[in-house]
C-alpha cells in the first residue's frame, strides 16, 4: 500500500457534540486551527442543527466564520434539513453533510422521521447544495447493528446507501454507530455496497465500542476504501445509541496508516499533543491508545 488517504477529522463535530461540558466557542476554534496545523486537510467543523436538541452545536456558524483553514482545505458541516441548509450555504463550508439511517427505530429516535421521510427531506438539501456548488456527503448510520433492532440487514443499508448516490451525494460514509461492526462483518457490507457504488466513493465511519474500531478501518482499508473518519483522542458517542463509546481516535488511524505505507500528510506527535489538550480542556480521559502510549514514554 503506497497511495494517499483521505482523512476526515468529525471530532470537532461528531466528538464535541456529545461532550456534557459543552466546550466554548474558543476551545472550538483553537481545536480545529491546531489540527489544521498538524497536517489535517478534512475537517467536519460543526452542524447547522436546532439547539434544542444539540445545544453543543449552537455556536457552529460563529466557529466556521472565525476558521482560517489552509489552502487546500474541505471543511464539512451537518445540515439534517432546508432551514440548515441556509446558513451552511452562507458560510465557508464546502461539503454539506447529510444523514439517514439503515434502521428505521434510529431513524424515528435520531430525526422525528421514517428513513423514507428523512431520504425525501434530504433530497432537497442535497439537490439545493449541487445547485449552489458544494459537495455533498451522505451519512448512513447503524450500517451494521442498532441500539433499538440489534442487527440489520445489509440489504437495508444498500437501499439507503443507494437512494443517497442515486440523488447525487458525491461521497457515501457507512457509519457504525454503535461500534458493534467486527471486520467480516465490515467486508460483507463493503462487497454488497460497492455492487452499486463504486469504492472509491465511499468512507467507513468507524466508533470503537467493542474494541473493534481499528481492525474494521483495516479492513475497510484492504478493500479499497481510502477516506476514513476519525476523531482526534477518540472523542465522541452518540446521543441516540445508548452505550456507544468515541470514535476511533486519529492518532491510532494515522498510527496504522503509516505503518501500511499510506501516506496522511498529518504529524502525530502533534495530534498526540492536541489529543491531550482538548481532553484536559474538556475534563475527560484521553481515548486514544496511540496517544497514552506515547505521553506515557
Amino acid at each position: 500500500m503506497t497511495d494517499q488517504v483521505r482523512l476526515v477529522e468529525v471530532g470537532p463535530r461528531d466528538g464535541l457534540q456529545n461532550e456534557p461540558s459543552h466546550p466554548t466557542t474558543e476551545i472550538k476554534i483553537e481545536l480545529i486551527q491546531r489540527l489544521f496545523g498538524a497536517g489535517l486537510r478534512h475537517i467536519e467543523a460543526g452542524a447547522f442543527v436546532s439547539p434544542r436538541w444539540v445545544p453543543q452545536m449552537a455556536d457552529s456558524a460563529a466557529v466556521i466564520a472565525a476558521l482560517k483553514p489552509p489552502a487546500g482545505s474541505e471543511i464539512l458541516a451537518l445540515v439534517p434539513n432546508e432551514a440548515g441548509l441556509k446558513p451552511a450555504l452562507a458560510s465557508q463550508v464546502g461539503t454539506v453533510a447529510v444523514f439517514t439511517a439503515a434502521s428505521e427505530t434510529f431513524s424515528q429516535r435520531n430525526t422525528n422521521c421514517s428513513i423514507a421521510e428523512g431520504l425525501t427531506r434530504i433530497r432537497s438539501v442535497v439537490e439545493q447544495a449541487k445547485a449552489a456548488n458544494r459537495q455533498v456527503r451522505g451519512y448512513v448510520s447503524c450500517v451494521v447493528g442498532c441500539p433499538y433492532e440489534g442487527r440489520i440487514p445489509v440489504s437495508s443499508v444498500v437501499r439507503v446507501a443507494e437512494e443517497l448516490f442515486a440523488m447525487g451525494c458525491d461521497e457515501i460514509a457507512l457509519g457504525d454507530t454503535n461500534g458493534a461492526a467486527r471486520p467480516a462483518e465490515i467486508q460483507a457490507l463493503l462487497s454488497a455496497v460497492t455492487g452499486s457504488i463504486p469504492v472509491g466513493r465511499i468512507a467507513i465511519h468507524a466508533h470503537d465500542t467493542y474494541g473493534m474500531g481499528i481492525a474494521n478501518v483495516l479492513t475497510a482499508l484492504e478493500y479499497g476504501v481510502r477516506s476514513i473518519d476519525s476523531s482526534v483522542a477518540g472523542l465522541g458517542g452518540c446521543p441516540y445509541a445508548p452505550g456507544a463509546t468515541g470514535n476511533v481516535a486519529t492518532e491510532d488511524v494515522v498510527y496504522l496508516l503509516e505503518g501500511q505505507g499510506l501516506a496522511t500528510g498529518t504529524d502525530l506527535d502533534e495530534l498526540t499533543r492536541i489529543g491531550a489538550w482538548i481532553c484536559n480542556a474538556l475534563g475527560r480521559p484521553l481515548g486514544s491508545r496511540v496517544g497514552k502510549a506515547r505521553l506515557a514514554t
